[in-house]
């Protein structure tokens, strides 16, 4: 029997064991959603096409399959850019459907027309404009193929009308073969030999530790990795969870607004070891003063990624997972070796740890999230969006899982926060999602409130209203002179008690900070979605920093 493309594509996308689509309809795309009318995939109605990828990317970074987003054609597409380019930017596995104007009508600039296709290329892992119903299923096969393997992200599907009312026998590929696209897996012995030498031998080795980690699955390898050896570890912010922060071997993140005596780790190492990081500019600093004195092994599984910004003594190419299962059987206890280098760094501990100023009358944002990781455990996923609350919840929260930390690393992206918790939410239905975001922050998305509130998706939002875009501000503070230019919010914030009361949320109101523990606790009881409106100082700065252009170990801290 014969079916539609829309058809088909609905049943390619149930083969590949999809269970919730992310999305808003259209004209263009209006069969596809006829035909999803009979699937028992759930339908999640966005607000805005721009969630709708942030919650496929939430689910994605969730679970590590690929979510799914189904979209209109022309602005509803072109919403979608900022979250694929989120998603390109920190390998998140997502596939995007839009709608598209009738193959015949392509190029004619047709009512709800956009180039997709030109749109996103720069922004995608791939993209494909589907002209031929006899394509759609090999099409959705190679698509969650190349979002989930290799360097994980994001696919587009561009779905013309007329293709998706034309019909064609189904039959559904039982493998995938792209001419061209290979994975590396096992990384080369030899490589891998000449690693083990490097780290055997190393009086101040250091672990560097990115998100390519926790895609691949290598939370195992990791932890085994430094318990065999007694090398110390830090992470990237969207590594942050590889392994457990309360370790004694753990230096926590690194970076621009990383621990001192990360950042003096490995500035004074003299051997990083790379594993699924790619050296961002956040992470290094000056980069012709990053690491001087030490050799640098590189693990990815990305060749691209390979010695991109900084130079590279031992390369290793393939699956994280894979290559510290090799690198495990070569490696020895070092901890006799580098008992000063242990020495030296638990004095830097010691000397600088994280810190901040509390007082009974002013709430800071360090403590709400200190509190929420005491009270979960650390053990809920956490989302947020962009600013200093991203910065404070990577320093404070304290994690320990892997997958727990959602958030926007390389593109920095506002809004991120709210539906990226919801598509986490509805990939893991029985886990506390909690989002931190900042009250400039959020209103990028705040629409999707009433996505979570019509599913009744029980995200606790926590919102830092501190009346400024908070890391804007703090940059004028110190670098501008005070000059405050468009950095103000005030008064120009909703009251957001009644925006939850609007959509139907409970919402709780932190002043004080005695309020804050039992706040965080009637939030977490409720089972719904919940609003918590936390007023917190207002000008307060994020420290440790790293001032843009110096080097890693030219910190501002806390005086």
């Amino acid at each position: 029997m014969k079916l539609t493309g829309a058809q088909i594509l609905i049943k390619s996308l149930e083969e590949e064991g999809v269970d919730v689509v992310f999305g808003l309809p259209g004209g263009a795309i209006l069969p596809t959603f006829d035909a999803l009318y009979d699937s028992k995939i759930k339908f999640i109605l966005v607000r805005h096409e721009q969630g709708a990828t942030h919650m496929a990317d939430g689910y994605g970074r969730a679970t590590g399959k690929p979510g799914v987003c189904l979209v209109t054609s022309g602005p509803a597409a072109t919403n979608t850019v900022t979250g694929l380019a989120t998603a390109y930017m920190d390998s998140a596995p997502l596939v995007c459907i839009t709608g598209q104007v009738a193959t015949t009508a392509i190029g004619s600039d047709a009512f709800q027309e956009a180039d997709v296709v030109g749109i996103t290329r720069p922004v995608t892992k791939h993209n494909y404009l589907v002209r031929d119903v006899r394509d759609i299923t090999r099409i959705v096969k190679e698509a969650f193929y190349i979002a989930r393997t290799g360097r994980p992200g994001p696919v587009l599907i561009d779905f013309p009308v007329d293709v998706s009312r034309a019909t064609a026998e189904y039959e559904y590929p039982a493998e995938v073969s792209i001419r061209g696209y290979s994975i590396p897996s096992k990384g080369d012995p030899d490589q891998i030999l000449k690693a083990a030498a490097l780290m055997n031998q190393a009086k101040r080795p250091c672990l560097y530790v990115g998100g390519g980690a926790v895609g691949s699955g290598a939370h195992k390898e990791v932890f085994e990795l430094v318990e065999k050896t007694g090398i110390p570890i830090t992470t990237t912010v969207l590594g942050l969870g590889i392994f457990p922060e309360d370790h004694p071997s753990s230096l926590r993140m690194l970076g621009m607004h990383g621990t001192v005596y990360a950042n003096y780790s490995v500035q004074q190492s003299d051997l990083l070891i790379a594993v699924g990081a790619r050296f961002d500019d956040r992470v290094t600093g000056h980069i012709e003063k990053f690491c001087p004195h030490a050799k640098i092994i590189h693990i990815d599984i990305d060749p691209a990624s390979i010695a991109k910004t900084v130079r590279v003594d031992v390369s290793v190419v393939g699956d994280v997972r894979h290559v510290l299962r090799q690198l495990n059987k070569q490696v020895k206890d070092r901890r006799r070796d580098i008992r000063a280098w242990l020495e030296q760094i638990d004095a830097w501990k010691k000397k600088h740890p994280l810190k901040y100023r509390q007082s009974d009358d002013v709430i800071r944002q360090e403590h709400i999230i200190a509190k929420i990781g005491e009270v979960t455990k650390h053990e809920a996923i956490v989302t947020t969006g962009v600013g200093q609350h991203q910065m404070w919840a990577a320093q404070w929260y304290q994690f320990k899982t892997p997958r727990g930390m959602l958030t926007s690393g390389g593109l920095g992206t506002m809004g991120y926060g709210l539906p990226s918790a919801i598509g986490a939410q509805m990939a893991r239905p029985d886990e506390t999602v909690i989002c931190i975001d900042g009250d400039g922050s959020v209103q990028m998305t705040s629409c999707e409130l009433a996505t979570a509130a019509y599913y009744k998706i029980p995200v606790k939002l926590f919102i830092m209203d501190n009346n400024h875009h908070g890391m804007v501000r703090q940059w004028q503070e110190l670098f501008y002179r005070h000059r405050y230019s468009g950095s103000q919010l005030g008064a120009s914030n909703p009251d957001f008690m009644k925006l939850a009361d609007a959509y139907g949320i409970k919402a709780i109101q932190i002043r004080q900070p005695d309020q804050v523990v039992p706040g965080i606790k009637e939030a977490l009881a409720h089972k719904g979605p919940v609003l918590v409106h936390c007023l917190v100082a207002k000008e307060d700065n994020v420290f440790p920093m790293v001032p843009a252009g110096h080097a890693l170990d030219q910190v501002m801290d806390m005086a």
